[in-house]
This record gives structure tokens, C-alpha cells and sequence, in this order.
């Protein structure tokens, strides 16, 4: 069975064609991030604009890719939510007008959902149940897997998700976008333990996380820096060594988190 895929959640435009027998056949993507970094972020209505320009020209690629045709498809997937309004009826327009013209069932998909399984796409496949650490844009949370359609959330952020932590982080620092990953890119060269900042919760009996004060913890540390240089500028070794330092402790809440439900002697996730 060949499915063909359309994300369109937010800015990027995805589509890939996988098959049951064969594994991944093709994919094809196109960022957005050249076009949104003029505005320092995502704006969706261009976003939705540009998802409805990609979708035929990636399609028709994936499909060359594999060798195959608008005939072989056998169903279209696509990313029903959560995202971006805008951009995924971009997404959804698309698939299942697709699906109708090829007379082909149309599979709607729950972006996280698709996170959550996506193991089942490796070579050594995960067995079920397993606990799955699911870190997108907008959620942070632990989830046991259980079976297909059979998920528990285990814990989440009671706040920023991680990725919203990293992105306002690097917008106190000053970089540029998309930040979290030009923070993550910068802490390569951070020194560790230059600087410290708390691990939020790390200790508490749950698996709930919280990463908004950590941008608090970021800003102190930058408002000092400033003063004691008498200047708004800090300092490129400094920088990195605040973004070094501000990765580590949400790395290490990530982990400590995530290893509880996996320790637990004798029971099942």
C-alpha cells in the first residue's frame, strides 16, 4: 500500500510516500525560514500562502523520486492538528481534494500522534508499551505508548513547552531567527558550569516540568553581565556560555524526567 503524506502544521510544506512493504519510498521539504526571518517569527497567513504554492511542485517531486505516479497512490495522509489554522487547512484542502480526484481513502492524522509513533519507523522498532519524551514546538510532555490509539500523558510542562524556551531565550540574547536553534548551534562553544541556572522541578514527585523561569534566570544573568561591562553588548564567549548554560538544565529536567517512569521496578509504563 502506498500512502502519500502532507504535513503543512506550520513552516515547513512536507510530503513523503511511504510504502507498507517497502518502507519510505520518497520525501520532499520545503522551510520556510528564509521568508519568516525578515519578520523574526512565523506569520501564518504567509505561511498558509506559501504551503498552498509548495504542495503540488514537492508532490509531483516526491513522486519522480520514487518513480511513480498520481495512480499509485492507494490513500493521502495528512496533518490534521494541532498547528496553525491557516496552514493546515492549507494542508487539508489539498489532501483531500487529492484523495477525491484519485477516488483514494483520505487518512487525517493527529500531529502528535504522528511524534508518538514515528519509532515504528526504525529498524529496531520500539515494543510496546514504551514511554515516549515528545518535544515539538508547542508541547513537552511524557507520554506512555501503549498500544496504537492507546496513550497516556504521563506529564507535561506546566508552562513553555521546551521549544517556546528556547525561542524566548534567544530573543532576550538577541539572535536572530528561528533562536532556539541558533541558541542550541551557540552552546557548542559555551563552557560548561560558566554560568548555572536552576533545573525547575527536576526533583519534584511528578513528571510535571516547567521552563518558564528559566528565561527569568537568563534575563538576571544578562542584566548583570551588561552592568558589570557598563554596555548593552555582551560579550560573544559570554553569550555562549549562557546558552551552553541554559540547554544544560533543560536537558538535564528532560532527563531526569523521562528516566522516573522508565526505573520503576515491576511495573509497566
Amino acid at each position: 500500500m502506498l500512502v502519500l503524506g502532507i504535513e503543512s502544521s506550520c513552516d515547513e510544506t512536507g510530503v513523503a510516500l511511504y510504502d507498507t512493504e517497502r518502507g519510505l519510498r520518497a520525501h520532499c521539504l520545503h522551510t520556510q525560514m528564509a521568508m519568516h526571518a525578515e519578520y523574526g517569527g512565523v506569520v501564518p497567513e504567509l505561511a498558509s500562502r506559501d504551503h498552498i504554492r509548495r504542495l503540488v511542485p514537492l508532490t509531483e517531486g516526491c513522486l519522480a523520486q520514487a518513480g511513480a505516479s498520481y495512480g499509485d497512490i492507494d490513500a493521502v495522509a495528512f496533518t490534521q492538528g494541532p498547528g496553525l489554522g491557516g496552514a493546515l487547512l492549507a494542508g487539508s484542502s489539498y489532501a483531500n481534494a487529492l484523495a477525491l480526484a484519485l477516488d483514494k481513502p483520505v487518512i487525517p492524522v493527529h500531529h502528535l500522534e504522528g511524534h508518538l509513533l514515528s519509532p515504528l519507523l526504525a529498524e529496531e522498532k520500539p515494543d510496546f508499551p514504551f514511554v515516549a519524551l515528545l518535544v515539538s514546538g508547542g508541547h513537552t510532555q511524557i507520554m506512555a505508548v501503549r498500544g496504537i490509539g492507546d496513550y497516556e500523558l504521563l506529564g507535561e510542562s506546566v508552562d513553555d513547552a521546551a521549544g517556546e524556551a528556547f525561542d524566548k531565550t534567544a530573543k532576550l540574547l538577541g539572535l536572530p531567527y528561528p533562536g532556539g536553534a541558533k541558541l542550541s548551534e551557540l552552546a557548542e562553544s559555551g563552557r560548561p558550569e560558566a554560568f548555572v541556572f536552576p533545573r525547575p522541578m527536576i526533583h519534584s514527585d511528578d513528571l510535571q516540568m516547567s521552563f518558564s523561569g528559566l528565561k527569568t534566570a537568563v534575563l538576571t544573568a544578562v542584566e548583570k553581565v551588561r552592568e558589570a561591562n557598563g554596555s548593552e553588548t555582551i560579550p560573544e564567549q559570554t553569550r555562549n556560555d549562557i546558552c551552553r548554560a541554559f540547554q544544560d538544565a533543560v536537558v538535564d529536567v528532560l532527563e531526569a524526567k523521562v528516566k522516573k517512569p522508565c526505573c520503576r521496578q515491576g511495573s509497566e509504563p
